[in-house]
């Protein structure tokens, strides 16, 4: 049985009196896995609510296929609930199966042929037999302990208690539960955030392995690559978004591609408009009634004055219906995109013989075990290391947000900034340009406008930061980072919740030579396959491995 596509058909959604989708059509047919991509804010999480049925659509319709799932940010399940109680409900509809078929089976064996209900039983059981087959039903409770091994989660005794589990843990059990189900259709919201190296090629293999279609927002760019048979980018664009095909890197090439065309066609169009302006203008002059001959025209003026009158005012006519024509269907004008443009991203310390922080023999009961680190002024350390490894309370203790046994040395008068994975703030009833201008006074912040960086759309800048997707108000975050860079940066893993661009123009930033510090804690393996400074890999308790390289 053909398992049916996700439909979508011009949807709109406003929220908080903008119009974040207008008009969008979305066709994902089985074996199809579609990537959204673009700028935080353009609906990528909207879309995907609605085509889940989360949310409904100020306009549009939905088709979506039975049993459609959904990775929620949080698992429908209370806090006392058990891990065995998310794994028997991701199992139940396989159980149902083997148990229908097995019922029916039971009864055909007891129906003659000849029977009037045997040929009933037998549609009915070739149907349920096609659904198992789909879900590989007989395979199921294999699946799940592969399942959770691969994104793991193996360790974990099923009787812990939901309150027990960390919130990466929680995401990632939620994540299970729906590739334990293999429901007709997926919708995958940042699927590996909080996943390490090994947890995000095992999701990779298992999203290849579907049959049904997968809508997925992501910004892990290696995630997109492997995974993705098309992409959405729902960015700005003279004919609304764009699906192109293929994987992330194919999209990158046909994107600049697509802004070169625009760009040109608006050109040449304003062009044009111009021309069709000045020409409708002047030769509506030269017809003007009562203008008589000039000198070189006396000669056979009243011949000729008809025709050319005639000639004068069809061009003024057709040059008139050309521009009505051409001023009803021109393009819009390219909007200016978000380009990261921060300067230097930390600032310079003092040359000395010390290091900006030295460690040595440093422990924090049950997260991190470390022999020995320095930091040098113009040091680029990249901080990598599967999930508990200690990365985030590495960059704590470097930062001296939390207290470590052993020697911590920090230069004296060292300023450090630190963009934490969690971002918060006090007042989120405050806009977001009184949110910048209050936290870095008046002063520093009309010399470093926030528009000035890149990070924020003008348009964005009064709503309240509670209005903010959660990748706008990380953008927020670092702006105020980099609006006074500190001589020491700490960034825990700074692309979760960023457009991939915007972590293509972070990127390159952090590779460029600068004269302060960046310490950087990354699970991303598109920013760690080009990284080209030092390295510290921490192995947990089993200690750490530290590599340069040029």
């Amino acid at each position: 049985m053909p398992q049916p596509a996700l439909l979508a058909h011009d949807l709109v959604r406003s929220l908080g009196g903008r119009r974040v989708l207008d008009g969008v059509c979305l066709t994902a047919s089985p074996g199809h896995r579609i990537g959204l991509i673009g700028e935080n804010g353009v609906g990528k999480s909207t879309l995907l609510r609605l085509l889940a049925g989360v949310d409904e659509p100020d306009a549009g319709t939905v088709s979506r296929p039975d049993g459609l799932g959904f990775l929620h940010q949080e698992l429908p399940f209370d806090p006392g609930s058990t891990i065995a109680a998310v794994l028997d409900e991701a199992l139940r509809e396989a159980r149902e199966d083997l148990a229908e078929l097995e019922r029916l089976s039971e009864e055909l064996a007891r129906v003659p042929e000849e029977d009037p209900g045997h040929r009933e039983l037998l549609d009915a059981y070739g149907r349920r037999l096609e659904r198992a087959q789909d879900r590989e039903s007989w395979d199921a409770d294999r699946r799940a302990a592969l399942v959770l091994e691969g994104l793991g989660l193996g360790a974990l005794g099923h009787d812990r208690r939901l309150g027990s589990l960390s919130g990466g843990q929680r995401g990632r059990l939620a994540l299970a539960a729906l590739l334990v189900r293999r429901p007709p259709a997926l919708l995958l919201d940042e699927p590996t955030n909080h996943l390490d190296d090994g947890a995000a090629v095992f999701l990779e293999e298992q999203l290849r392995g579907l049959t049904g279609a997968v809508v997925l927002a992501s910004h892990d760019r290696a995630f997109l690559d492997a995974v993705c048979t098309d992409l959405v980018d729902l960015d700005p664009a003279v004919d609304g978004p764009v699906r192109y095909g293929g994987n992330y890197s194919a999209y990158l090439g046909e994107k600049r591609a697509e802004r070169e065309r625009w760009e040109r066609r608006y050109a040449e169009e304003r062009e044009e408009l111009e021309e069709l302006r000045h020409s409708a203008g002047v030769t509506a002059r030269r017809v003007a009634p009562d203008r008589g001959p000039r000198d070189n025209e006396k000669m056979g003026y009243g011949h000729r004055a008809g025709r050319v009158q005639s000639q004068i005012s069809r061009r003024v006519r057709n040059a008139t219906r050309r521009l009505e024509e051409l001023e009803r269907t021109r393009v819009a004008e390219p909007p200016r995109p978000l380009r990261f443009a921060a300067g230097e991203l930390a600032a310079r310390a003092e040359e000395g013989p010390c290091p900006l922080v030295s460690l040595r023999d440093v422990r924090v009961a049950g997260r991190l075990a470390l022999d020995d680190l320095e930091v040098a002024p113009a040091d680029r350390l990249l901080v990598t290391g599967g999930n508990g490894a200690g990365k985030s309370t590495l960059l704590a203790v470097l930062a001296g947000d939390l207290p470590a046994e052993g020697e911590v040395h920090r230069r004296s008068g060292l300023t450090v900034g630190l963009l934490a994975q969690d971002t918060a703030f006090e007042r989120l009833d405050r806009t977001v340009r009184e949110t910048y201008e209050l936290s870095l006074g008046p002063e520093r912040a009309e010399k470093v406008p926030l528009g000035s960086l890149g990070l924020m759309q003008e348009a964005d800048l009064g709503k309240p930061v509670g209005h903010l997707s959660v990748g706008q108000r990380r953008r927020l975050a670092l702006a105020l980072l980099v609006a006074r860079p500190p001589q020491l940066l700490l960034l825990d893993e700074p692309t979760n919740h960023l457009s991939p661009r915007l972590c293509d123009e972070l990127e390159e930033a952090l590779g460029t030579p600068g004269r302060g510090a960046i310490v950087v804690a990354s699970h991303d393996r598109w920013l760690r396959r080009r990284w080209q400074g030092r390295e510290l890999r921490l192995e947990g308790d089993l200690g750490r491995r530290e590599k340069a390289r040029r």
